[in-house]
């Protein structure tokens, strides 16, 4: 976002106005606008002054709402209001979305039958609560030569975690590491 500070008749204060902002009365630089009444209708093509004096004596603000288009394309409406209604469209939107995080669960090719268990246990709790899972097997030393041992631990992990998990990645390697990512089902 482009911002320009700008002083006010207090010294003291700055004002600092983005580029959305500067489309608006005076801000304007075309020099012909096509213009929109406040009540839709289309004014035809229009000099800025004109548009200015149309937008004055309806106790509007002209607002720059095509800025690309030849002439750009303006409208007359209460801006302030129109803010407000664009910041609360986008408090909404921001509070419907979810947010899915990548949880971890390291395990290694020799893992024996408890910490397994607790590994599985941790990852079903994530995935219940709505996160993927990313389960890695990172090779150390000379494992790296048996990959199907860790293949098998985590094609049994996936199977462990079926009930309530998909499978989104399927077990790949990653240098030293191999990896598959797992994503919670859909209730719906």
């Amino acid at each position: 976002m482009i911002t320009k500070l700008v002083f006010t008749k207090y010294p003291w204060r700055w004002l600092t106005i983005s580029k959305q902002d500067m489309m608006v009365n005076e801000g304007i630089r075309a020099r012909e606008l096509r213009l929109i009444d406040q009540n839709g209708e289309q004014l035809g093509i229009k000099t800025k002054f004109e548009a200015l004096e149309i937008a004055a004596r309806a106790n509007l603000d002209l607002v720059v709402v095509a800025a690309n288009a030849k002439p750009p394309v303006a409208r007359i409406m209460d801006y302030g209001k129109f803010r407000f209604e664009q910041q609360k469209k986008d408090k909404e939107a921001r509070k419907n979305q979810k947010i899915i995080t990548l949880k971890e669960v390291r395990l290694s090719p020799t893992i024996d039958e408890h910490d397994f268990n607790t590994k599985l246990r941790n990852a079903i709790k994530f995935l219940e609560k709505g996160d993927k899972v990313k389960a890695s097997i990172r090779f150390k030393g000379r494992a790296i030569t048996h990959k199907e041992i860790g293949q098998r631990v985590l094609d049994r992990f996936s199977a462990a975690c079926k009930e309530v998990a998909t499978i989104e990645t399927h077990p790949k390697m990653d240098g030293r590491s191999m990896f598959l990512i797992l994503a919670p089902k859909n209730e719906k």
